[in-house]
């Protein structure tokens, strides 16, 4: 029903900076909170930065002060601008959407835990 894309991903220099996005496509009425989290390798998946449709914001604290989420409703649109990165950023960056409001038959209906397919991040000199 709903697809969460990806991209910006690639490779940069400790200091640098990415802008990820990921864009949901679907018969979407609203989405709620959208997030990004990330997984480096032999670890478990981490939270980065979440966005309530409204704008409010929240960090983990390895990333405050470098990276912004902000997010376009009317594309259906989050974005991830990292700065000051460092390599222990490097890790595959991963959109959620944990609850989408869709188009359902004439109606409107809850549908849960949406992920993107992930994009690359490293960070290395």
């Amino acid at each position: 029903q709903v697809q969460l894309v990806e991209s910006g991903g690639g490779l940069v220099q400790p200091g640098g900076s990415l802008r990820l996005s990921c864009a949901a496509s679907g018969s979407i009425f609203s989405i709620s909170t959208m997030g990004w989290y990330r997984q480096a390798p032999g670890k478990q998946r981490d939270l980065v930065a979440t966005i309530t449709s409204g704008g409010s914001t929240n960090y983990a604290d390895s990333v405050k002060g470098r990276f912004t989420i902000s997010r376009d409703n009317a594309k259906n649109t989050v974005y991830l601008q990292m700065n000051s990165l460092k390599p222990e950023d490097t890790a595959v960056y991963y959109c959620n959407a944990p609850e989408v409001y869709i188009h359902y038959s004439g109606s409107i209906q809850a549908d849960y835990d949406y992920w993107g397919q992930g994009t690359q991040v490293t960070v290395s000199s």
